[in-house]
């Protein structure tokens, strides 16, 4: 059996692979020559870059399993695959805690001005200091805020723990139902159940400090400019979830407006070369896809996509 792990794995499913038997190649196939070298292997791992689609799997009647280090799977078609026999298996809780605390990072960053800090400091810092120092002397906190979570599956629920943790409250919106309360992990063994509230979009956007997206990718974007209209002046977003959910040309406009107070932005359209307007714009916290990208995450993420392909392929 002959796995090719197209964008990596960690060495830890890597060697837990090979211990069954699996032989693993971690070579990079350019998307355009996969459909002539893929039936090689028996299966193949991906993360967010590679797709493999129903053309992809047609010319591979050699492939077994389909595995997909993290959650989102708009980058294979499920469907057609499980259709024609082939197993698609991914690891959604892997890496949630670590896309939670990604979404943590871009709000201290907004609610402090460290994105902006970090730009103009080194042009201006050694001269005008003081001027600085007035400049962003206007930091709130996160505490007693209102966050609004887009989409409440585990990363979500992540998020909101966290948020939780820091004394926030937490309004959410899900096409599903939610749980009413979620349980904290103090230290001590000892376990805390915080209430968490449902209500609508429209009541999310009016009501919400801070707005952080968990959704997958969405043919149409979740947060345009009919959305930006009923957000709270000054609101900030985060979104770590895809690209495409939000309307980046209205996301400009609401910032440049100043209905948006900042945006905390880890993925794009057009990935990876995202329009330069948004990573130039001084009110936007950037980081370059990598909600996932953690040791701990990644270590989780291989030795449990290791263990899914290994019940697949070996008998």
């Amino acid at each position: 059996m002959k796995i090719l792990a197209n964008d990596g794995i960690d060495p830890i499913g890597k060697k837990l692979l090979e211990q069954a038997g699996i032989e693993v190649d971690t070579v990079n196939i350019p998307q355009d020559e996969l459909m002539a070298k893929l039936n090689a292997y028996d299966g193949i791992t991906v993360r967010s870059a590679t797709k493999v689609r129903k053309n992809l799997i047609d010319a591979c009647p050699n492939l077994k399993v389909i595995g997909r280090g993290g959650v989102g799977m708009d980058n294979i078609d499920v469907d057609y695959a499980r259709s024609v026999g082939v197993a698609v298996e991914n690891t959604p809780a892997a890496s949630s805690q670590s896309v939670a605390e990604l979404v943590f990072t871009h709000l201290f960053n907004g609610v402090r001005f460290v994105y902006d800090a970090n730009r103009t400091m080194p042009v201006i810092g050694a001269t005008k200091f003081n001027d600085l120092k007035k400049k962003y002397a206007a930091g709130i906190e996160l505490k007693g805020k209102t966050i609004g979570i887009i989409g409440f599956g585990r990363i979500g629920r992540e998020t909101a723990k966290l948020a939780l943790g820091l004394g926030m409250d937490v309004v959410a919106f899900d096409l599903f139902d939610i749980p009413s309360t979620l349980t904290l992990e103090l230290s001590g063994g000892i376990s805390v159940a915080v209430p968490v509230k449902k209500v609508s979009m429209d009541d999310l956007l009016a009501t919400a400090d801070f707005i952080s997206l968990h959704i997958p990718f969405t043919e149409k974007p979740v947060l345009a400019a009919a959305e930006f209209a009923k957000v709270k002046p000054g609101v900030g977003i985060v979104n770590c979830s895809r690209g495409g959910t939000i309307n980046e040309t209205d996301l400009i406009e609401a910032l440049n407006s100043g209905k948006v107070g900042f945006a905390g932005l880890d993925v794009f359209d057009n990935e990876p070369s995202p329009r330069l307007d948004l990573l130039q714009h001084p009110k936007v916290s950037l980081t370059p896809h990598i909600g996932a990208a953690t040791n701990e995450a990644q270590e989780r993420i291989g030795e449990e996509l290791a263990n899914l392909l290994i019940g697949h392929l070996v008998k």
